[in-house]
């Protein structure tokens, strides 16, 4: 079976790390915002908002974003009683939801899986921690791209809002790729709330669970990289459908 124009377009999206300063036009970026309304949502509530900063409150957000990564650097590394000192000099990350979090057992080897192919491809030793941190620390910055943007998901909702905001960000994701636009989730921008709401007027139900960039790839090689795409998982049925039989 050959390819539809739709499957060709969901494998060529993929997550940027390291963007050109241009900017996203304007209406582009409306066309692209425009389209992800068209997301399906839970009984049609819509239970999130994005926030969307370019120019120099992109900007600000990066300063902002690094300042509060590298408050935490000694936690990071685990240096001794550095826990209990952030928490005392008020340091500690102020995000919706603890992103922190070691991940369930039978998921994490994917994530270790990813993050050593990763470094692999950057060619960053295990144990060149300065360059590991300055990889994180491009996060913060969102890799530089001119759109950084921020999902907020109704508090009273959830689980299903972060469904619906997954769905959203898909859309929106596939909605740039289309356009030539090129796109990466930042979940580690969740850690902190405070540099958000100091630029925006987020309502007092929503809550930070992602961030996200927007803009257009440049030539770093660590675009190349491509992580694995493992088949949909099927739950299988208790006992055969009386059909197949």
């Amino acid at each position: 079976m050959t390819a539809t124009p739709f499957t060709e377009l969901a494998a060529s999206r993929h997550s940027v790390r390291s963007f050109r300063p241009d900017p996203v036009p304007a209406d582009v970026l409306d066309a692209i915002v425009d389209d992800a309304r068209h997301a399906p949502s839970w009984s049609n509530t819509r239970p999130y908002q994005v926030a969307l900063a370019t120019g120099a409150r992109a900007d600000r957000l990066r300063a902002a974003y690094v300042e509060r990564f590298d408050q935490t650097l000694d936690v990071q590394h685990k240096k001794r009683g550095s826990m209990a000192r952030m928490v005392l000099t008020g340091k500690i990350p102020d995000g919706d939801y603890p992103v922190w979090r070691r991940y369930p057992a039978d998921l994490r080897p994917r994530s270790v899986e990813v993050g050593t192919g990763l470094y692999a491809h950057m060619g960053i030793a295990r144990e060149d921690r300065a360059a590991r941190d300055e990889a994180a620390r491009a996060n913060c910055r969102a890799f530089n791209a001119p759109v950084m943007g921020f999902v907020f998901v109704h508090k009273g909702l959830m689980p299903f809002a972060a469904l619906d905001a997954g769905l959203m960000l898909q859309t929106l994701f596939l909605a740039a790729a289309s356009r030539g636009v090129d796109s990466c989730a930042l979940g580690t921008l969740a850690t902190w709330r405070g540099p958000v709401d100091a630029e925006f007027d987020v309502p007092d139900d929503y809550r930070l669970i992602t961030g996200f960039a927007l803009g257009y790839a440049d030539d770093a090689p660590v675009n190349g990289f491509r992580a694995p795409r493992r088949p949909l998982v099927l739950v299988p049925a208790k006992r055969p459908d009386e059909q197949e039989g």
